[in-house]
């Protein structure tokens, strides 16, 4: 694994105990496995392997299994989250990135256990406070979803 940074600010690839310390998701939540590339400030490459072993494969259908589609955005977004906490050096601070929008998503390839989701986010507008992404998800190559989204970095919720 790769922890130092190459020349042009890229990062990986980071495994999912490195995803872990940028994101407070856990399971069955978590949905970013592993991070190929991070150029911070720019973009961020990673990865979703989607297994038979997911819950939502129970309802979501039985006898045709797809992974639904509120699932592939919101795996775009907790990649969003790692470039985003990576980028703004938030890491260990306590800070969380929340969802504040989604705009001109698009639903192209049915994504079916044994494929190996392809999560393409890059920055589109980067503030202190908010930021906007351009999304992508792949699989072998193939659009299976985009969606430009905002998201808000916060301090988490008073208990």
């Amino acid at each position: 694994m790769s922890e130092a940074p190459e020349a042009d600010g890229s990062l990986g690839p980071l495994d999912v105990r490195r995803v872990m310390e940028a994101l407070p998701h856990r399971y069955p939540m978590l949905l970013v496995d592993r991070v190929e590339r991070l150029t911070r400030d720019v973009s961020i490459t990673a990865v979703k392997a989607v297994t038979i072993n997911e819950p939502f494969f129970q309802g979501h259908f039985p006898g045709r299994p797809i992974m639904p589609g509120v699932l592939i955005v919101e795996a775009l977004a907790q990649a969003a989250g790692v470039l985003a906490v990576e980028s703004l050096a938030l890491a260990g601070s306590g800070k969380l990135v929340y969802f504040m929008a989604i705009d001109g998503a698009k639903f192209r390839l049915p994504v079916e256990p044994g494929c190996l989701l392809t999560l393409e986010v890059a920055f589109v507008q980067k503030r202190a406070s908010v930021c906007k992404f351009a999304g992508r998800a792949t699989v072998d190559g193939k659009l299976a979803a985009e969606a430009n989204f905002t998201a808000m970095i916060a301090d988490p919720p008073v208990a």
